[in-house]
C-alpha cells in the first residue's frame, strides 16, 4: 500500500464517522471473519482483541503476544480493500513509549485506526489511573504524525464495566475520562455497557468527538435508535465470534448427539464461495517491535 492509499483510507475512516448514519462495525478476528464481513458491505473493519485471542488458543486480556497481533493485524489489513482498526487493549508495554512503538508498527501495516482502553488496575480490580491512557494517547498521536498518517484513535472507559461506580457519579467518571483523552488526542470515545438511553443522548451531547457504544449483547437497541440518540459508532465487538461460535456448538451437537447435519447444511458458504474470498499473494514481512506481552 503506497502512502497516497494509506492516507486515503484513513481519511475515509475518519469520513465514516461524521456521515448520515452511524458506522457499524461487526468485528473481525481473523481474514476469514474480515473478509466476509466486508463482503456482506462493510465500509471499515474493525478487531476485536478478544475473538483474536480466542481465535489464537488465549483468553482475553493482553495474553495474545505481539508477534500473533502483528501476524493477525497484517492478515486482516492484507485480505480487506476497507480501511481496518486495530484494538489493542490497554496498549501493551510497560510505557506510553512502548504502546508508540506498537503502533508504529501496526501503521506500516497499513493500520488507519486504533482502540484502545484504560482498563484495569491489575493490582487493584479498579478502574486504571486516566493517566496512563492520556500518556498513551498522547504517544500515539505523535506516532501517526511522524507517519504521516491521520489516524482515529478510538479511547474507550471501561468505568462502565468495573466494579466500583455505579449511577451519576459512573456517568460523571466516564465522561470526565472521556473529555480527557479527547484533550491527549482522541478522536472518538467507546464507552461499552452505556446501554441507557437517557444516559447514552447526555453523553453523547456533552461529547466533541464521535460516541461509540457496545451492541454486542440480546436485546440491544438498533442502529436507528442509537443514531437519534447521537451514537456516531457501533461495535459488535465480541458478541459476533460469540455467536459463530455458539452456532458450530449447535452444529457439532447435532451431529454428536443425533448423528444429523441439517444445521451445517441450512447456511453454509460453497467451496468456490469461500475460496472466492481471497486472492493469492506472497507473505509480507512484518516490522520489528518489541516483545512486551
Amino acid at each position: 500500500m503506497s502512502n497516497e492509499q494509506h492516507t486515503a483510507r484513513a481519511q475515509a475512516f475518519h469520513r465514516l464517522h461524521a456521515g448520515s448514519a452511524p458506522l457499524i462495525l461487526p468485528n473481525a478476528w481473523d481474514a476469514a471473519s474480515a473478509r466476509v464481513i466486508e463482503k456482506a458491505g462493510a465500509p471499515a473493519i474493525a478487531t476485536s482483541s478478544a475473538a483474536m485471542a480466542w481465535a489464537l488458543g488465549y483468553p482475553d486480556g493482553e495474553q495474545l503476544g505481539l508477534d500473533d497481533l502483528l501476524t493477525a493485524s497484517r492478515r486482516i489489513i492484507d485480505a480487506v480493500s476497507v480501511p481496518v482498526s486495530v484494538d489493542v487493549e490497554r496498549g501493551y508495554g510497560r510505557d506510553a513509549d512502548e504502546t508508540g512503538e506498537l503502533v508504529g508498527a501496526l501503521i506500516q501495516l497499513g493500520a488507519v485506526g486504533i482502540n484502545i482502553e484504560d482498563g484495569k488496575d491489575p493490582a487493584t480490580g479498579r478502574l486504571a489511573d486516566a493517566r496512563i491512557l492520556r500518556d498513551r494517547i498522547a504517544s500515539i498521536r505523535a506516532v501517526a504524525e511522524h507517519h504521516g498518517v491521520p489516524l482515529f484513535i478510538n479511547a474507550r472507559t471501561d468505568a462502565y464495566i468495573t466494579p466500583g461506580l455505579s449511577g451519576e457519579a459512573r456517568f460523571k467518571e466516564a465522561l470526565d475520562r472521556a473529555r480527557s483523552f479527547v484533550e491527549a488526542g482522541a478522536d472518538g470515545i467507546f464507552v461499552p455497557g452505556l446501554a441507557d438511553s437517557t444516559e447514552i443522548a447526555r453523553f453523547a451531547t456533552a461529547l466533541p468527538v464521535p460516541l461509540n457504544v457496545y451492541v454486542g449483547y440480546p436485546g440491544a437497541p438498533d442502529a436507528n435508535t442509537l443514531r437519534e440518540l447521537g451514537v456516531r459508532r457501533i461495535s459488535l465487538g465480541c458478541g459476533t465470534m460469540q455467536a459463530v461460535l455458539a452456532h458450530l456448538a449447535r452444529i457439532a451437537e447435532e451431529a454428536l448427539a443425533q448423528g444429523r447435519f441439517e444445521l451445517m447444511g441450512e447456511h453454509m458458504l460453497t467451496v468456490a464461495e469461500a475460496n472466492g474470498l481471497f486472492t493469492s499473494s506472497s507473505p509480507r514481512m512484518l516490522p520489528e517491535t518489541r516483545r512486551t506481552a
